[in-house]
């Protein structure tokens, strides 16, 4: 079986309730759920969430939610690797055969089905134990700059402040929406995501958009519009 497992915790801090809010007409959390049963390679969309207003929209919109989270796994501590490998047990136990397993954020208006199919074809092809999706940061990370203590500028990497943006190593960071992994791979806490047997699906700039503040927010809910318009 293939899995698309979406944390949803009850407890977001800096946008209250950010799973469940009104985003472009329809609570967040729906945009990943219809994304992942639209890819066509994923057999159920599980929802792990603590709270029970989360799991009644994700049951609305096609997810299942057949167990409700710990709410030691619901703190603002724990890592998404442990809520994962939970939830497979919690799947396992139940007597479902978890083959693959897609870890889809939340708060992804933006992910879209072909790259969720994108994704695991990827995996499936370089037979690696995680594929996640990343984008490349748009400027060279080794020019950063930093202020230092009296208020003054220092470069962060001294040895490349002064070289051409094209004579340096593009550097890529995660678009933090989609980690497809083997079963197996999600289970075994020796297997990082951000290894030698990953793989990174890249996107382009405008397909990511982190969602953590209510100016993030906004910006998400202008791509989106943008983007709904050129399917038009």
């Amino acid at each position: 079986m293939r899995l698309a497992i979406i944390p949803a915790r009850g407890g977001s801090k800096r946008i209250p309730r950010k799973n469940i809010k009104n985003f472009c007409g329809q609570p967040m959390l729906a945009y990943p759920i219809k994304a992942a049963l639209q890819s066509g390679v994923v057999d159920k969309v599980v929802v792990s969430t603590d709270d029970d207003e989360i799991a009644a929209v994700a049951r609305q919109y096609g997810a299942e939610v057949p167990f409700m989270r710990s709410p030691t796994l619901a703190d603002d501590y724990t890592g998404t690797s442990a809520v994962i490998r939970d939830a497979i047990q919690q799947l396992q136990d139940l007597g479902w055969t978890v083959n693959y397993c897609a870890c889809v954020y939340a708060t992804t208006p933006l992910l879209a089905a072909n790259v969720i199919r994108a994704g695991l074809e990827l995996l499936q092809q370089q037979d690696a134990d995680y594929v996640f999706t990343g984008a490349r940061f748009s400027f060279p990370i080794q020019r950063a700059l930093l202020i230092t203590e009296n208020g003054g500028i220092a470069p962060f990497d001294p040895s490349n402040i002064g070289k051409r943006s094209q004579d340096l190593t593009p550097a890529y960071h995660d678009a933090g929406q989609l980690y497809w992994g083997k079963a197996s791979s999600w289970l075994d806490k020796n297997k990082t995501i951000f290894s030698q047997q990953s793989r990174m699906l890249v996107l382009p700039d405008h397909l990511v958009q982190d969602i953590d503040t209510p100016e993030d927010w906004y910006r998400a809910e202008l791509l989106y519009q943008v983007l709904q318009q050129e399917k038009i």
